[in-house]
Order: structure tokens, then C-alpha cells, then sequence
């Protein structure tokens, strides 16, 4: 690459690194200018992972900031906001701190994560120590919270803690004369955890503590800004606070500042020359509707471009699937389990579809899984669902935003489909049999049973060669219930490679399978080619190299609930 072109920031989250280096930026500084003429005095953002969040979060922090470089903003949007940069750029004491680290399997050891962030954020005004300005009482205040170094565990106790960023607000002003700015990302990361591990009552208390010391009635805060996934019940952490605003994935305001509009990606795309890629990149990374706003993934969007960089032939692929647990949908699907309702939901969703929901954005960690009800709303807070047009009120049209997402689903449907096998073992027994047996009738009426019990693949956007991959793999789980048959799949065999070749428990007979989807719903049509595939490719060779002279072929064709099988 051309030294000369700017390089793509994955993982770079420091917003004065990302302009100093010359990392490529997509300019989100016209946030500052809503941000403080909307005059909100403590702002919520809850947006999905990998949106962009940190991002903004040091973006503030270095406009507002004193001993932030005023200069990286000099060709961004904000520079063009005279007034505000007079007012505010440089002005203000600012804590910034992220709560993604504050984890344990324990709440004690998450207590200590939580103390050494804070006393980690406090270490960095130690000239308050020679602050001519502060008491020595306020001195010794301000010496608790930095009690143990960058040790664990900082020796902090619970009144300590609870008061340190009211605390470090006060002595900052009283030492600069000026209000705080004060920054919290990833607030409800504590919460999550704590509800993993089981200590989320404890967590929920001292976080609640926390910020209504720093939140409510604090002279010394000029304004607040916190960030995260969850949109967590006011009632549960931010009880008594008057002047908070939350702004969720659903509201107008901000809405083009998380993610890629889709005139930036093309921007973007263009700035590196693969502006031939915009259709994969919008048909697998777009489609998430904030607001009134259109956006894609800022994760997924630079990830591709960077492997395309480097490959310029690589297809799309999944980056935003292993940055979670992906846990929702798990719960999701395993719902379907017992209700057929859910269950078509799920496939009108895969299909394209939209499914229209009551949803209830404000949770907790603890009641987030206890209903569907409460499942949807997690589903579209966390971005595997995105609102399709207007909602009027808590009423949603949802919808999978794209080809990522979908695919999302699909892993975690087929991950269900695998757990569920031995629990359906007597009618995959006898569906064994019968292709053992030769008999295409038993087979077919077991097989079809078994697909009007699973959630099917009917998406119309997928291609043909994908959803016969997608009951290829039931086939092959199925097929896998039966310990002593050895089972390969897309063997070289004779002039090809078969979908299936099997070689039964004494290895005196062996099976051969096609596997069709019949598009146009001709189940017959679509079965019989599958036969003429395997008889024209002699797929039965590699069989007969092992001495397997009985030798059974079967054409298995699929669309929807609905399968055949033929046998030569």
C-alpha cells in the first residue's frame, strides 16, 4: 500500500492517536455541538458493541479536556463551530473512565477491578497532592483514593469507593476553579457480569450508590456522559435523578453517530479503491436503523476493507460474531423449543421478514431473560434486530438487519439442531433403518417429521448452494446418532465429490447421498436430478474401492417442512 494512504484503525479506540497517527477517521465531532446545545446535564448512549462508543467517549475527553492537544481538531467538523470550541474545547478537568475490566467470578474481585479503576483515573491528578489550593484534609481525601498504587486490590472501603468520583469532581474543581466533565463507558458492563456470575444484587447496590453520589445534586459536575449496551431500569441504578436523558437505538436525536451512514462507507470504499465492493459490504454489514438513520456496523465495515487490502477476492466474512457470547440469540432459539410460534417467528425473520413487537426497553440484567417479551427487547437493544420504519410508541416492526446477522442465527439454529439430536433418537433411529433398509417411504415420513419440528431455512436472499448446505448439515447431525457408521462428507468420488458416503456398522453395505433444494418447490424434479448426479458422477467408486459391493443411492430433495427421497 501506498505509504502515503492512511491506515485503517482496527482496535485503535483513542480518538488523538487515531488523528495523530493518520489513521483513517469518519468525522463524528458535529456530536459535540448537539451534545452541548441540547443542554442535557447527564446523557445516556446505548448503542450495540463495536458501534463506536469508546471512540466517542476519548473523542470528549480530548475536546474537553485541559491538557488535551486542541490542534487534532482543527480539519474536523467541529472546528467550525466557533462558539462552542470558545467555550468549551480545553475548559474543563475531565474523568474518563471505562467499566469493560470490571469482571470476576466473585463480587469481591469484582469490587477491587472496580476500585483500581477508579484509583487508576484518580492517579493521573496526583499534583493535587501540591495543590496550594486544597486542605490538607482535602489532600488526605484525595490520598485514599490512590491508597495502593496501581496495586489489586486498591484499599478502598465501600464509603470510600461509593464517594470517589463525587470526591475527585470537588477537589479538581476547587483545585482549577472550574465544573468537571465526567466520562463513563461501557457503564453497565458491572452489571452484566454480575448477573453471569451471580452477585448481581451486590454489584446493582454499589453501582447505584456510585452514581447517585456523582450523579445527583453534585455542584462540582459541569455535565456527564455514560455509555452502554443495556438500556438498565432508571429504577434500578439511577433512581432520584431528574436530569438524566437516555438516548437508545430507537431515538431520532444522535442518530447518525454511532456507525457508517451509508454516504460515509461509499466515502470510505471510494478512499481506498474498492468502491466495486459497496454491494457485499452494504448487503452484509448495513441495514441497522437508528433513529431515522440507516448505518452499518464501523467494526465489521473496517475489518473487510482491511482483509480485502490484503485479498481483494476475500469474501465477506463474520468479525462481529467473536466479540460476544452471543447469548441472546442462544436463549432466542432455544425458546422455539416449545412454542411453534416462536418458531415461525424465528423463520420469518431468517426469510427477510419483519415481526411486529411491544417491546420494553428498560431492563435489568436480572429479568432481561425471564420472558420472550423481555428476550425481543434484548434482541433489538443489542442489534440482532433493528426496527424497520417508524415505531409508534413501544410498538416495533423488527427485523434481522443483515446477511451477518442472519448467519448469526443460523450457527446458533444449527447449534440447537445439534443438541436436540439424541433427545429425538427413536425417530432418527428408524429413519437410519430405513435408509439401511432400503425403504424410501419410512425414510421420507421420518425425515419430514423431524423438519416440521425444526426451524427451517426459507430465506429468499440466500443462495440455492447455501440452503442445501443448510440441510446438508441437519442430514449429516442426524446421520451421526449412529455411533459405528463412518460418515464422510464431499468425498472425491468418482468424477466428483458426493454429498454423503456412508459405510454401515459391519461394512458390508454402504449408502450414497445427493442432497437437492428443490427452489421451485418440485420436490419430485429436484430428487430425481440428484439420482441422475449420482449416477452420471459414479459416486459410488470410492465404496466400491473399499470392497462395498451393496451399495444404496438415494436422491433427497428439500424445500421448507417438505422433503423426497428416491432410490436407484
Amino acid at each position: 500500500m501506498d505509504f502515503a494512504v492512511k491506515r485503517l484503525p482496527i482496535g485503535i479506540e483513542f480518538f488523538d492517536e487515531m488523528i495523530k497517527n493518520q489513521y483513517y477517521y469518519v468525522d463524528k465531532t458535529g456530536m459535540i455541538s448537539e451534545l452541548l446545545r441540547s443542554g442535557g446535564k447527564v446523557t445516556l448512549f446505548t448503542r450495540p458493541r463495536r458501534f463506536g462508543k469508546s471512540l466517542n467517549m476519548s473523542m470528549l475527553k480530548n475536546f474537553f479536556s485541559l491538557q488535551g492537544d486542541k490542534r487534532i481538531f482543527n480539519e474536523l467538523q467541529i472546528s467550525r463551530d466557533k462558539q462552542v470550541c470558545e467555550e468549551y474545547m480545553g475548559k474543563f478537568p475531565v474523568i474518563s473512565i471505562s467499566l469493560k475490566s470490571v469482571d470476576g467470578f466473585a463480587y469481591r474481585n469484582a469490587y477491587e477491578m472496580l476500585c483500581a479503576t477508579i484509583g487508576n483515573e484518580a492517579m493521573k491528578f496526583q499534583y493535587l497532592m501540591d495543590s496550594t489550593k486544597l486542605t490538607d484534609r482535602e489532600k488526605e481525601q484525595y490520598g485514599l483514593l490512590i491508597k495502593g498504587g496501581d496495586r489489586i486490590p486498591f484499599e478502598m472501603d465501600e464509603v470510600t469507593l461509593t464517594g470517589s468520583l463525587k470526591t475527585l469532581s470537588l477537589l479538581l474543581e476547587k483545585h482549577h476553579g472550574k465544573q468537571t466533565v465526567l466520562l463513563i463507558d461501557e457503564y453497565d458492563v458491572p452489571l452484566s457480569k454480575a448477573s453471569e456470575h451471580g452477585y448481581y444484587k451486590e454489584m446493582a447496590m454499589l453501582i447505584r450508590k456510585l452514581f447517585e453520589q456523582v450523579l445527583k445534586t453534585n455542584e462540582s459536575l459541569k455535565l456527564a456522559v455514560l455509555t452502554g449496551c443495556m438500556r438498565i431500569s432508571k429504577e434500578s441504578i439511577f433512581t432520584g435523578l431528574n436530569n438524566f436523558e437516555v438516548l437508545s437505538v430507537a431515538d431520532v436525536r444522535f442518530d447518525e453517530y454511532f456507525g457508517f451512514t451509508d454516504k460515509e462507507v461509499r466515502k470510505l470504499l471510494e478512499y481506498y479503491h474498492l468502491s466495486d465492493k459497496y454491494q457485499q459490504v452494504k448487503e452484509w454489514y448495513d441495514g441497522y436503523q437508528f433513529g431515522n438513520v440507516e448505518v452499518y456496523c464501523p467494526w465489521d465495515v473496517m475489518n473487510y476493507c482491511v482483509t480485502l487490502l490484503a485479498d481483494p477476492n476475500a469474501e465477506p466474512q463474520n468479525y462481529w460474531i467473536n466479540t460476544s457470547s452471543n447469548e441472546a440469540v442462544r436463549r432466542f432459539i432455544r425458546e422455539s423449543d416449545n412454542s411453534g410460534t416462536i418458531r415461525r417467528e424465528i423463520e420469518g425473520l431468517v426469510a427477510g421478514e419483519c415481526i411486529i413487537k411491544e417491546l420494553h426497553q428498560e431492563l435489568t440484567y436480572e429479568d432481561m431473560y425471564q420472558t420472550i417479551d423481555n428476550i425481543w427487547s434484548v434482541l433489538f437493544t443489542t442489534g440482532y434486530l433493528t426496527q424497520r420504519g417508524r415505531s409508534e410508541g413501544n410498538i416495533f416492526r423488527l427485523a434481522i438487519p443483515n446477511r451477518e446477522i442472519r448467519n448469526i442465527f443460523t450457527t446458533q439454529i444449527m447449534q440447537l439442531f445439534r443438541e436436540n439430536v439424541k433427545k429425538d433418537g427413536e425417530l432418527l433411529n428408524r429413519f437410519c433403518e430405513a435408509l439401511e433398509n432400503g425403504n424410501t417411504e419410512s425414510a421420507e415420513k421420518c425425515f419430514g417429521e423431524y423438519l416440521r419440528k425444526t426451524i427451517s431455512i426459507r430465506d429468499t436472499s440466500v443462495r440455492k448452494e447455501m440452503k442445501e448446505n443448510f440441510y446438508h448439515g441437519i442430514l449429516l447431525g442426524i446421520l451421526g446418532i449412529k455411533e459405528n457408521w463412518i460418515v464422510r462428507s464431499n468425498r472425491e468420488s468418482g468424477e466428483g465429490y458426493s454429498d454423503i458416503l456412508i459405510e454401515t456398522d459391519d461394512t458390508a453395505m454402504g449408502i450414497v447421498i445427493e442432497m437437492k433444494y428443490a427452489e421451485d418447490g418440485n420436490l419430485q424434479k429436484a430428487a430425481e436430478k440428484a439420482l441422475k448426479q449420482i449416477e452420471s458422477k459414479q459416486y459410488e467408486e470410492a465404496l466400491y474401492d473399499e470392497g462395498i459391493e451393496q451399495i444404496l443411492r438415494y436422491g433427497i430433495a428439500c424445500y421448507k417442512k417438505r422433503c423426497k427421497i428416491l432410490r436407484l
